[in-house]
């Protein structure tokens, strides 16, 4: 397939699960009945809760939860690939995943990716985060050879560290992806320009889906769900952080093209650091 639509849904994830999948659900229905081929949701979409304690006593065992369950079969009944942006999920070692899944058009699961760059940060106006103080990070960089393109897996905080993303693109993946759920804060300094540099600097398309709003933990997130091309143009945003969608016309053939004008990928080469320590005088 050449060419195919993709759609990001954005969320305003809260505490109950059942909620949020039946939200989602309409968003994605709606997508879908415009033709969407590809539909993706924001990082965890299934539940966006701060307190570590509420989110171990909310979230099931891996393959029970209800949001993942509920999907496979609205992937198959709409004939779709569903790309969960990630869900909290809880390990068989009682610690929790913050865990994307790629489902086919038949239900199954596709592939999924554990995200593994953690969000420890202190921010300007007092925000504090430590996701590593409930998550556990992932250590594998994923590409999945879809029916409709070569894709690689990434969540939110990943689009920082562009290794991620040249290792995927260097393995052929042709569409890059980074559902989020960005603080307000970070997302109006650097979303834009984190996608589009990712996309320009690997010839790929981006998708990016977003949660977006104030939710009911009273964090504030960014939204501005959006698609940028291979030539760093975005292409379809929600440009809100409002619940919707967006849909973009994604052609594979774009990607050959970017790469061919400026072949970064090609012409990168191995080399190795030399550091020189500042003399404390000049030499006579």
């Amino acid at each position: 397939m050449p060419s195919f639509t993709a759609a990001c849904v954005q969320l305003r994830s809260g505490r109950t699960i059942l909620e949020n999948a039946e939200n989602a659900e309409a968003l994605i229905r709606a997508a879908a009945g415009e033709g969407a081929d590809y539909v993706q949701t924001p990082e965890m979409s299934n539940l966006l809760v701060r307190s570590r304690e509420e989110l171990f006593e909310r979230i099931p065992p891996g393959q029970e939860d209800l949001f993942l369950t509920r999907a496979k079969s609205l992937a198959a009944e709409l004939g779709i690939y569903l790309h969960l942006g990630s869900l909290a999920i809880l390990r068989e070692n009682g610690k929790v995943a913050n865990r994307a899944f790629l489902i086919a058009p038949d239900g199954k699961i596709a592939a999924s990716y554990d995200k593994i760059h953690m969000f420890d940060v202190d921010l300007p106006n007092g925000e504090s985060w430590r996701e590593s103080a409930t998550y556990e990070p992932g250590t594998q960089s994923v590409v999945a050879d879809l029916s409709i393109a070569r894709l690689g897996m990434a969540i939110c905080y990943d689009i920082r560290f562009p290794a991620i993303f040249r290792m995927q693109s260097r393995a052929g993946a042709q569409v890059l992806t980074g559902p989020a759920a960005f603080t307000r804060q970070t997302g109006k300094a650097h979303w834009h320009v984190l996608q589009r540099a990712r996309a320009i600097e690997n010839g790929a398309y981006v998708i990016s889906a977003a949660q977006g709003g104030t939710h009911e933990d009273g964090r504030e997130t960014y939204g501005h769900s959006l698609v940028v091309d291979p030539w760093g143009v975005v292409i379809a945003e929600l440009a809100n952080d409002e619940p919707g969608y967006v849909l973009a016309e994604i052609d594979i053939e774009n990607v050959a093209k970017a790469r061919a004008r400026i072949p970064a990928i090609a012409n990168e080469r191995d080399f190795k650091l030399l550091r020189i320590e500042a003399l404390k005088e000049m030499p006579a």
